[in-house]
């Protein structure tokens, strides 16, 4: 499947870091230095427009590595990236971690998804089926 992109960086186009990526790397165009101090949240640049086609959705998620190293995550923990969106990709990331963090022009800050999506009809009935799980959640298969 192709997918148009507009790249406004001098960064080169996500791509698939190996064949069994699902994601490709989100790289940084800030043209200065950004540091995020413990606890704070902004809004860093991509320079990338795309055109996701109509039941295709983006997913913008954490770098597992930035998050567990550094504890910079995303504010929103999955953004999405709806097909009739046509501004810049930006990532909204937070520092959870206790030092401050800086992003630098071309670094790795998340992981982009393209995916396919079904959309629903609500059918409204008085009951549902019940399976065996029920109401139980949050903890009640054991862990």
């Amino acid at each position: 499947m192709n997918v148009r992109i507009v790249n406004k960086s001098s960064n080169p186009l996500p791509n698939y870091q190996t064949i069994g990526s699902s994601g490709m790397d989100l790289l940084s165009n800030n043209e200065t230095a950004i540091t995020i101090n413990p606890m704070e949240r902004t809004l860093v640049p991509t320079g990338l427009f795309v055109e996701i086609p109509l039941g295709y959705e983006g997913q913008v998620r954490a770098r597992s590595g930035l998050s567990i190293k550094n504890g910079i995550t995303l504010v929103n923990c999955v953004g999405t990236i709806d097909s009739d969106y046509r501004g810049e990709l930006r990532v909204p990331v937070i520092n959870l971690g206790n030092e401050p963090f800086t992003i630098q022009k071309g670094d790795r800050i998340a992981q982009l998804i393209i995916t396919k999506y079904e959309r629903i009809t609500w059918e409204q009935t008085e009951s549902i089926d019940e399976t065996e799980r029920g109401t139980g959640g949050f903890g009640s298969t054991g862990v």
